[in-house]
């Protein structure tokens, strides 16, 4: 075999691993740098939506996964908060990715929080209870409405709110 086929098929795999490894390792949980790679796989335990996600604010700490239904559908991280009839999510008013893709199209999706993975679909909070949501957020985030999350962000009450229902 030539050398050139050998680095030809070299290439291949290593090209062929990194896209394995990314599918089967991403997203990263920090916020920076390899943390805001998307992934793809978002796993878990497919499970019924229960009527009242509050409990589920005690029982598990950390983000949610999220991924969207259509192409591309990526995972991400988001912050929540459990409510009755569904789950509060926030982003900032910056035209995101995942949030312009719920007001452009269906807002069909699926939450992972924990091992159990829910058919969900979001909608946009507007109003007055936009702010009521968002006071949620933020008290599970420890901040207050006037806060920014982090250096440089909007204060938490500029905010868009998104609610997450169980699918029919």
């Amino acid at each position: 075999m030539s050398t050139g086929k050998i680095a030809g098929i070299v290439a291949g795999v290593v090209i062929v691993g990194g896209i394995l490894g990314w599918m089967f390792t991403a997203p990263y949980l920090p916020n920076q740098g390899l943390g805001r790679t998307p992934g793809i796989i978002i796993g878990g335990t497919p499970t019924e939506a229960p009527s009242d996600f509050t409990p589920l604010n005690d029982q598990v700490r950390g983000p949610l996964m999220m991924k969207q239904a259509g192409f591309p559908s990526l995972v991400v991280y988001l912050s929540w908060v459990g409510a009755e009839g569904g789950v509060i999510t926030a982003t900032r008013p910056d035209n995101g990715y995942w949030g312009r893709r719920v007001k452009e199209r269906s807002g069909d999706g699926w939450l992972r929080i924990g091992d159990a993975t829910y058919a969900m679909t979001a909608s946009e909070v507007l109003g007055p209870e936009r702010l009521e949501m968002m006071a949620k957020w933020a008290a599970r985030s420890g901040r207050s409405l006037d806060e920014p999350l982090y250096e440089g962000s909007e204060p938490l009450r500029e905010w868009e709110v998104f609610f997450w229902t169980p699918r029919s």
